[in-house]
C-alpha cells in the first residue's frame, strides 16, 4: 500500500502511544543487551500541574537521552511520577469544596478534608502523566511514583509498582532526629497570612510595586542632644545642627512597634556621639514609650538615606542576622493571619519588660522575649495594613515626622513654603505568596530545621572533587556560594497536606519522635499525646526522590540495578531547593551521590527573550503546539535551541520551520517508496556508484557526530547536524543525485542504488529518533517488514571506516561547486530562473574529473548554461572560490554593478550601526555585570550573527569590486 501524501501526526500519535504502552516499550530493562545501566528520575511535576513550555522542554532533554540509551542496549529506566504538592494541592482541593457548595476545610476537620483531597488525587492528579504522554515521554509509565505514595489514605497502598515513599519520608525525619541533624526552634521564615503556613524563597515572588517611604523620628532619652553634622567628599561642611532625635526610613511603619534597636555603621562619624545611647520609638501610648539603643552593625549603608536602620528582628531578614549579632530580642507583632497580635499580657505590662532590657537590666530567651506582646491595646487585633494608617497618623500628629519644604499656592495664587512631612513615593520590591497572592511577612516562628551545616560537607565535597558535574560550569559557581552560606533549612508547613511530622507531645510540651504513634507511646510510658499538626516541606520528601521511587529502605533489585543514577535534567532555579538537598539527603541517608552529573537549563522564554506570563500575553501553551504542529516539530524545537547554558527561546516560527522539516523527511521516504527503495535489514550496502558512495560516508559521520553531541549533552548540535545532514545532504543533494541513477541507470546500478537509498532512509529515522519519535516510528513501520519496533531497534555502531575518501572528496567538491554559484547569484541579485554561462580557468585534473563526471547534475542544480574554459576572466566576472579551479560568473551584461553596489553599501552602513551599538554594550563593564544573564547571552548570539551577515556582505562588495 502506498504512503499517504502527508504525515498526520493527529491520528498517529495516540496510535503509536497505545501501541507503545501495549508493546511495554518502555519498561525498565527493555531492549536490553548489555549490563550497564542508565537511569533518569523524572523532576516530578506537581500532582496539580499541567503541562507547560518548561515541563515540555526538560522532558524532551530526558527522553532524547532515555531513547538513545535504550537503542543502544543499556539497562534503561526513566523513572516517572509526581510531587504531592503540599500547598498549591490543599489549595486546589478548597477552591473545589467552595465551588461545588461543599463544607469547608475548616467545617469538614483533618480527616474528612483528607479524604477529599485523595479523592480529587484520584480525578485529576494523572492529568500531567496523560499530557507528558502526549510529548512522547517514554518513561516506565507501570513504574509512577507519588510522593504521598502509601500515607494514610493512599488507596493504592501495596500495589507493587508503587513504593510506600511515606515510609521511606517518615524514616529518615526519625533518623535525622536521633542524628541530631533535625531540630525545633524559633527562626525567622517566609509567612503567608493567608495559607498560614511557613513557604520557602521559590514560592515567594519579589515584584516591584509602588511604595512609600516614611521618615520618623526617634527622640534621643532624657532630652540627649548632639551635634549632627554632615560634610561633602572633600570635607567641607554641609549642614551642622543640634539633633534631640535620630532619623530613620522605613516602608513597613507598623513595624516599629517591635523594635529592638536603631543601628549605624561604625564609620559614621554623624552618628559617633550618640552610639550607646537610648533613643524613644516614636509611638504607643506615652506613659510606656519603650526605649532601644543605638548600636553600630556593618550593615547599614552610610550613603543611602539617613544611614540609620530600625532593628526589627522578628519581621525583617536584614534585621534578624544584625539582631543575632548584637544580642537584640525579637518581638514578634503579629499572628498567623497577618493581624496585629491580640494575646498575652496588656500593654502596659509588657513594655516595662521590654524597657527593662533595653537598659540592660534584665535578659529574655527567645521564647520569653517571643511571649512579649507589645501591641498597644487600640492595634491589638487590626489588620497589619489598618494598623500601618494609625501608626502613621499617631506619629505625625505628635509631630515626629520628619518635615521638608514643600511649595504651593495660596488662595491669592501666590507661591508659599510650608513643612509637610517626608513620605517618599518610590517603587519597591515586595514579596508576595506566588499562589496566595498576599505580601508575604518575614515571621519568627517556631519550625522545624534541619541543621544544614551539619550535612552540607559531603554535598560540597562531592561536586568539588568531580565526582558530580553541574553544567554549564557556572552552575557550579552558585551551588558552591549557596552551599558555603547555607543556613538551618526549614522542613515545616502549617498544611493538613503532607507527611505530618512524627513527633507526639505530652501535656508538658515534651516531645518524643517516633515512626508511629505506639513506639511514640512507648517511649512517653504510657502518658497522653498530641501529634505535632505540622506536616513536611515537600523539598523534604522530593529531596529523597532517587531512593525513594526505587523502594529504600527495602534492599530492592531496582537500588541495586538503578542506583545511583545517571544524569539529572533540571531548571537552573531549584539548584538549590532540590538539586543540593537531594545531593545532601542522599548523602546523609544512604552515603553515596544520587547522579553523576547535573544539567542545568534556563527558562525558557518568548522569541524576543521575554519571561512568558498571562498578564504579558506572550504564554506558549505546548500543547496547542503539539495539536497544531504534531510533538515532533515542538521536540526537534526543544533540542535544537538545547544550547548549555543558553538563553531559551520559543516561538511558532522556530515550530514551524521544523514541522517543515517532518514534511521533508516524510516526502523523501515517499520518494524512496516510489521508486522501491526501502526494506532494508540495516546492514550497510555494497556501493560502487560515486554518488552511493558518498552518502554513506555523510551517513557514518554524522552518526559520529550526533553520539559525540549527545556523550556532551549538546542537544542542540546533535539537532543541528541531524537536520544539515537530513535535509541538505539526503532530502536535497542525495534525492537529486540519486535521479539518473534510478531512472537511466542500468539494472544494477539502479539496484545498488535502491538498497543504498534504503538504507539511508532507515538511518535518518533511526538517529532521529531519539528526537523525533512519532513520525521516525511510523516511517518504520511503514518502509519495511521490521523485526523489532523502532524504539527498540540497535543503535547503529558504524563509524568514519564507511568514508570513501575519494568519493567524499568529488561529491563535495560538486556540492561546494553548486553552492559557490547560487550564492554568488543570489548575493548579486541574478534572476532565479535566468540560466547563466560559467567561465573556468587553472583547472587541475581532479576538479576537471569530478566536473565533467557530474556535469548535467551541475548544470541543472546551479542553473548554469554552458561552460566556457578562458586563459583570462572577461571585464565583468564574480570569481568564485573552489578548490582546483577558478570558476567565474560573467555578469557584466546581467545585473547593475554601480546599482548593486550602492545597495550593498548601504546595507553595510546600517549594519555598522547596530555592530557598534552591541560592541559598545558588550565592552562596557557596567552592563556586562549588572544585566541579566539572558539578556548579555542574546546581545552576543545577535552580535555574532550580525558580524556573519556583515562578513556575507564585504565580500559581495569584493566580488563587485572586481568586476
Amino acid at each position: 500500500m502506498a504512503m499517504e501524501k502527508t504525515f498526520n501526526a493527529s491520528e498517529a500519535e495516540p496510535r503509536l502511544t497505545a501501541m507503545w504502552e501495549e508493546a511495554g516499550a518502555f519498561r525498565a530493562g527493555a531492549n536490553r543487551s548489555r549490563d550497564e545501566s542508565f537511569t533518569i528520575m523524572i523532576p516530578p511535576p506537581n500532582v496539580t500541574g499541567a503541562l507547560h513550555v518548561g515541563h515540555a522542554f526538560n522532558n524532551t532533554l530526558q527522553d532524547i537521552l532515555i531513547r538513545w540509551h535504550r537503542m543502544r542496549g543499556f539497562d534503561t529506566l526513566w523513572q516517572p511520577g509526581q510531587d504531592h504538592a503540599g500547598i498549591a494541592t490543599q489549595m486546589q482541593v478548597e477552591k473545589m469544596l467552595a465551588a461545588t457548595q461543599q463544607p469547608s476545610r475548616a467545617e469538614l476537620g483533618r480527616q474528612k478534608f483528607l479524604e477529599k483531597v485523595w479523592e480529587w488525587k484520584g480525578q485529576y492528579g494523572g492529568t500531567i502523566v496523560d499530557q507528558l504522554k502526549r510529548l512522547g515521554c517514554s518513561c516506565d509509565w507501570n513504574r509512577n511514583a507519588f510522593t504521598m505514595a502509601g500515607a494514610e489514605g493512599d488507596p493504592r497502598i501495596g500495589h507493587e509498582n508503587s513504593p510506600n515513599f511515606h515510609d521511606a519520608v517518615i524514616k529518615v525525619f526519625v533518623e535525622m532526629y536521633e542524628q541530631g541533624l533535625i531540630y525545633r526552634g524559633k527562626r525567622l521564615v517566609n509567612w503567608d497570612p493567608h495559607f498560614e503556613t511557613a513557604i520557602s524563597d521559590l514560592e515567594v515572588e519579589n515584584l516591584e510595586v509602588a511604595g512609600r517611604m516614611w521618615n520618623f523620628k526617634y527622640p534621643l532619652a532624657n532630652g540627649a542632644t548632639y551635634t549632627y553634622v554632615e560634610k561633602d567628599e572633600d570635607g567641607n561642611v554641609t549642614l551642622e545642627e543640634e539633633r534631640d532625635y535620630i532619623a530613620i526610613a522605613t516602608t513597613r511603619p507598623e513595624t516599629m512597634l517591635g523594635d529592638g534597636a536603631v543601628a549605624v555603621h561604625p564609620d559614621d562619624a554623624r552618628y559617633a556621639p550618640i552610639v550607646g545611647q537610648l533613643c524613644e520609638i516614636p509611638v504607643g501610648p506615652k506613659e510606656h514609650r519603650r526605649l532601644i539603643p543605638i548600636i553600630t552593625d556593618e550593615y547599614p549603608d552610610m550613603n543611602f538615606g539617613s544611614g540609620a536602620v530600625k532593628i526589627t528582628g522578628a519581621h525583617d531578614f536584614n534585621d534578624y542576622e544584625v539582631a543575632k549579632r548584637a544580642g537584640i530580642p525579637l518581638y514578634r507583632l503579629m499572628d498567623t493571619k497577618g493581624h496585629m497580635r491580640s494575646d498575652g499580657a496588656p500593654y502596659d505590662e509588657a513594655a516595662p519588660v521590654a524597657m527593662e532590657v533595653s537598659k540592660g537590666l534584665k535578659e529574655l530567651t527567645i521564647t520569653e522575649a517571643d511571649a512579649l506582646n507589645l501591641v498597644p491595646e487600640e492595634l491589638r487585633g487590626l489588620d497589619r495594613f489598618e494598623a500601618r494608617k494609625k501608626v502613621v497618623e499617631q506619629i505625625t500628629s505628635e509631630g515626629l515626622a520628619v518635615l521638608v519644604s514643600e511649595e504651593f499656592k495660596d488662595e491669592e495664587g501666590e507661591s508659599q513654603t510650608r513643612l509637610v512631612p517626608y513620605v517618599e513615593n518610590k517603587p519597591i520590591m515586595q514579596p508576595f505568596g506566588d499562589r496566595s497572592k498576599v505580601v508575604i511577612e518575614p515571621m519568627l516562628t517556631d519550625q522545624w530545621f534541619v541543621d544544614a551545616e551539619k550535612v552540607v560537607g559531603p554535598a560540597l565535597e562531592a561536586v568539588r572533587s568531580g565526582e558530580i558535574k553541574i553544567m554549564p560550569e557556572s552552575g557550579e559557581k552558585t551551588y558552591y556560594h549557596w552551599l558555603e552560606n547555607i543556613e538551618p533549612w526549614c522542613i515545616s508547613r502549617q498544611l493538613w497536606w503532607g507527611h505530618q511530622i512524627p513527633v507526639w507531645y505530652d501535656e508538658e510540651g515534651t516531645h518524643y519522635c517516633a515512626t508511629t504513634e505506639a513506639e511514640a507511646l512507648e517511649k512517653a510510658g504510657g502518658k497522653t499525646l498530641q501529634r505535632d499538626p505540622d506536616v513536611l516541606d515537600t523539598w523534604f520528601s522530593s529531596g529523597l526522590w532517587p531512593i525513594g521511587t526505587l523502594g529504600w529502605p527495602e534492599d530492592t533489585d531496582e537500588m541495586k540495578r538503578y542506583f545511583p543514577t545517571d544524569v539529572l535534567v533540571t531548571g537552573a532555579d531549584i539548584l538549590f531547593f532540590w538539586v543540593a538537598r537531594m545531593i545532601m539527603m542522599q548523602k546523609a541517608v544512604v552515603n553515596e551521590i544520587p547522579f553523576h552529573t547535573v544539567y542545568l537549563h534556563q527558562l525558557v522564554r518568548d522569541e524576543k527573550g521575554k519571561k512568558m506570563s498571562k498578564t504579558t500575553g506572550n504564554v506558549i501553551d505546548p500543547l496547542e503546539i503539539v495539536d497544531e504542529f504534531g510533538a515532533d516539530a515542538l521536540r526537534f524545537t526543544n533540542a535544537q535551541m538545547a544550547a548549555l547554558g543558553g538563553v531559551l527561546k520559543l516561538s511558532k516560527q522556530k515550530i514551524t520551520g521544523y514541522r517543515n522539516f517532518t514534511t521533508k523527511l516524510w516526502n523523501a521516504a515517499r520518494f524512496a517508496e516510489m521508486n522501491e527503495a526501502v526494506g532494508s535489514d540495516g546492514a550497510v550496502p555494497e556501493a560502487s556508484a560515486t554518488v552511493n558512495k558518498w552518502i554513506i560516508g555523510e551517513t557514518a559521520k554524522v552518526r559520529e557526530t550526533v553520539d559525540a553531541a549527545l556523550e556532551a549533552y549538546r542537544f542542540n548540535d546533535a539537532a543541528n547536524a541531524l537536520y544539515a545532514f537530513v535535509w541538505g545532504k539526503v532530502c536535497d543533494w542525495y534525492v537529486e543525485f540519486s535521479k539518473p541513477l534510478l531512472l537511466d541507470g542500468d539494472a544494477a546500478t539502479k539496484a545498488e542504488t535502491q538498497a543504498v537509498m534504503a538504507w539511508v532512509i532507515d538511518q535518518c529515522v533511526v538517529l532521529l529518533h531519539p528526537i523525533m519519535p512519532f513520525i521516525t516510528e511510523e516511517l518504520w513501520g511503514t518502509l519495511g517488514e521490521r523485526k523489532k519496533i523502532l524504539a527498540h531497534t540497535d543503535w547503529p555502531t558504524y563509524g568514519s571506516e564507511l568514508v570513501d575518501g575519494a568519493a567524499d572528496a568529488e561529491m563535495n567538491w560538486v556540492i561546494g561547486l553548486i553552492e559557490e554559484i547560487r550564492s554568488v547569484r543570489a548575493q548579486m541579485h541574478v534572476p532565479a530562473g535566468l540560466k547563466v554561462p560559467v567561465v573556468v580557468r587553472n583547472m587541475s585534473e581532479e576538479a576537471k574529473a569530478a566536473y565533467d563526471g557530474n556535469e548535467a547534475l551541475i548544470k541543472k542544480l546551479a542553473r548554469m548554461d554552458e561552460l566556457h574554459i578562458v586563459a583570462e576572466f572577461p571585464k565583468g566576472t564574480a570569481a568564485l572560490s573552489v578548490t582546483g579551479a577558478e570558476f567565474g560568473l560573467p555578469l557584466a551584461d546581467i545585473i547593475d554593478v554601480d546599482e548593486e553596489k550602492a545597495r550593498l553599501e548601504k546595507s553595510l552602513g546600517k549594519l555598522a550601526k547596530e555592530i557598534g551599538g552591541m560592541r559598545g554594550r558588550l565592552g562596557n563593564p557596567k552592563f556586562v555585570e549588572s544585566a541579566p544573564d539572558e539578556v548579555v547571552e542574546e546581545t552576543r548570539a545577535n552580535l555574532a550573527e550580525r558580524e556573519e551577515e556583515e562578513g556575507l556582505m564585504k565580500a559581495a562588495l569584493k566580488r563587485l569590486a572586481e568586476i
